[in-house]
């Protein structure tokens, strides 16, 4: 075989793992496409441009710019990839479309009613229904067997390891709601456990050990946000050098 043959299928082999290398340092994630390859300038203002972009859409409706499976398989990345405390992965999530996200908000309205004033109950119906109103639903859990088994297994870490868990599932709340405005949809976080969460492991089969920290309707976009105030960040974060 001849020498010029040799370097020619070096070459090509070189080139082969060159394309594979990129291929393997890209993953695409709530509409952005992120590679190792860019520059880190570019990547971190991708990322924080979305974050900046995220906002609380309250007026929703039932459409969406994307498909069911698309939104499944982000809520699928962001369990998977979003960072625990020791690794513990003890987040849990169900995604509701349909008659099922629709249940959600009418258990609500059947469990606050009991304990809301007859005149601020018509307020109270009209928020909800604007919930309902969207494509669905996202509910997030923490799994407590696992958190105790934690607890147990690194005892001087007992105390905080409750609200470790807790913080993880705040950042895959982020990540979710981040990811999905990315792709066009509008989103909030709403807080209505635990008044709601016997009913709601009844209705949906949820595991009694399964603890519900959060509830995030989504949809099409009917209205934007309002202006977003900030305190100045100067106040807010000091930084230390030599």
């Amino acid at each position: 075989m001849s020498t010029v043959s040799n370097r020619a299928r070096v070459r090509t082999f070189g080139k082969y793992l060159r394309q594979t290398r990129r291929e393997a340092c890209t993953i695409r994630f709530g509409g952005f496409l992120l590679s190792n390859r860019q520059t880190h300038n570019n990547m971190s203002q991708k990322f924080l441009s979305a974050v900046a972009a995220r906002r609380s859409f309250y007026g929703i409706g039932s459409g969406s710019p994307i498909s069911k499976n698309k939104i499944t398989d982000i809520v699928h990345q962001a369990v998977k990839h979003t960072p625990s405390s020791f690794n513990s992965q003890s987040a849990r999530v169900v995604v509701l479309f349909g008659k099922q996200h629709h249940r959600v908000w009418d258990i609500t309205k059947e469990m606050l009613k009991p304990m809301t004033n007859a005149e601020q109950f018509p307020n109270t119906v009209k928020k909800l229904d604007s919930f309902r109103a969207g494509h669905g639903t996202i509910l997030f859990f923490e799994d407590m067997q696992v958190v105790r088994s934690f607890q147990e297994k690194y005892a001087r870490f007992q105390d905080p390891f409750g609200q470790w868990s807790q913080q993880s599932n705040g950042m895959l709340q982020f990540v979710v709601w981040t990811a999905l405005e990315a792709e066009g949809l509008g989103a909030s976080l709403q807080h209505y456990n635990p008044i709601i969460d016997n009913k709601f492991k009844d209705e949906f089969k949820i595991p009694d050990h399964w603890s519900l920290l959060a509830e995030m309707p989504f949809g099409e976009r009917l209205s934007q946000p309002g202006e977003k105030q900030f305190a100045p960040v100067e106040d807010r974060v000091k930084v230390f050098d030599d």
